[in-house]
């Protein structure tokens, strides 16, 4: 049987217009899958659900025991739970969120607009080859595009010295926890991420809306830049349930950010997501650390991915002591063997990778700047490294506790 698909505008232009992520693909695994959702004729086992728009209306196929008349059902009303909104001039600080739980957002873009995913969350607003490759900045640049950045259910931006501890993301139809632009000193501890749409912490700029996502960030106010944060001691899992191309950690131009000691699995994509712009040109990225962190489960959906992954010119960046393992096996990916443990992507200079574990030595560097040291990792790596990486013993009960809900 054939049937013939249309998509909406505006989504069809830039779904079927832009060349990178490819739309269409004649790969080593044959033509690309698309993934069709949302017909009553696909209702085949308890569980599943159909949203009927036209009438308003959701049908659902209960699970064994379940009874309707008496289900609690929710449905999120709000994008955004919590903004804090300073200025430059007039930072928000010393705010602290403590033992708080946010839940339930939903996202009403992709249904009114659709969605075309680039890369860590980030979506296309437009996209197209260049008649004639290459730009002032990059000469080899057969590209561009131009994206939108995913609303979050926490964002901050104008802010200093806050602090979320021991707090819950849970149950979110886009980001969980947004730091977006103009924040330094920032705390993100003892927290669980689980059950979002897109990435789980997402923070710094990626490419304002006006502005190409090839070009560097050198903002001429450097108080823009997220500066000086820490990312410990976190749970981030089963995010990117509907954006396959989203992280569980997704950091963009920031400087000085310390990601350490956090646990990421069961993500669609990347674990964690370093840096922005496909760029060997000097930008405001510099001395950000991810250390000791545990990846596995990655990669359930697409390749061309990493449990750490990198972008641009950073100096002095560390990448060390972490411990990344068991890839995912996705159905739908163009080539099935364009996936790594350790990857830095274009651009990526200045960079420091050592003393990283995985059970392979699977890595790559595509397209390099200069200065980027690779050192002792893969399987050799010792095993104190091996067993010290994610969670550190007084935040294990995080794992203990997501499991129960």
């Amino acid at each position: 049987d054939k049937a013939r698909v249309t998509f909406q505008e505006p989504e069809s232009q830039v779904q079927f217009d832009h060349p990178w992520p490819r739309p269409i693909i004649n790969g080593k695994n044959g033509s690309s899958a698309f993934y069709l959702t949302n017909a009553v004729e696909l209702l085949d086992q308890p569980g599943e659900w159909f949203y009927d728009a036209p009438r308003g209306q959701v049908l659902y196929w209960p699970r064994p025991g379940e009874n309707m008349a008496t289900a609690q059902v929710t449905v999120p009303a709000l994008e955004t739970l919590v903004r804090v909104a300073g200025t430059l001039d007039q930072p928000v600080s010393y705010v602290q969120f403590k033992g708080l739980t946010f839940a339930y957002t939903t996202w009403l873009r992709p249904s009114e607009k659709g969605h075309v995913p680039l890369q860590a969350g980030m979506y296309l607003l437009d996209g197209y080859s260049l008649a004639k490759p290459g730009t002032p900045d990059k000469a080899g640049l057969e590209n561009q595009a131009w994206i939108g950045r995913p609303s979050a259910a926490v964002e901050l931006q104008g802010a200093h010295h806050t602090r979320f501890e021991r707090c819950q993301f849970l149950h979110l139809g886009a980001t969980a926890l947004d730091y977006q632009s103009g924040t330094h000193d920032d705390v993100i501890t003892g927290c669980t991420f689980r059950d979002a749409a897109v990435n789980g912490i997402q923070m710094g700029k990626f490419s304002d809306e006006g502005v190409e996502t090839h070009l560097p960030y050198n903002p001429k106010d450097e108080r823009e830049i997220c500066a000086n944060e820490l990312i410990e001691n976190n749970l981030v899992t089963d995010c990117g349930n509907e954006d396959w191309g989203a992280v569980g950690i997704a950091a963009g131009f920031v400087r000085g950010v310390t990601i350490r000691h956090n646990e990421v699995a069961q993500v669609p994509y990347t674990g964690i997501s370093l840096g922005w712009g496909w760029t060997k040109t000097a930008n405001c990225m510099r001395d950000n650390k991810v250390l000791a962190n545990y990846i596995h489960h990655y990669a359930q959906h697409t390749y061309d991915v990493a449990g750490v992954y990198t972008l641009s010119a950073q100096p002095g960046t560390v990448i060390s002591e972490n411990r990344v393992d068991e890839i995912g096996r996705a159905p739908y990916v163009h080539d099935p063997d364009h996936w790594f443990y350790l990857y830095l992507d274009e651009g990526s200079s200045n960079i420091t990778v050592q003393d990283n574990w995985c059970p392979a030595e699977k890595f790559l560097a595509n397209a390099n700047g200069p200065g980027n040291v690779w050192k002792n990792n893969g399987p050799m790596v010792s095993e104190a490294i091996k067993k010290a990486a994610g969670l550190e013993a007084g935040y294990q009960d995080l794992r203990k506790d997501s499991a129960r809900k």
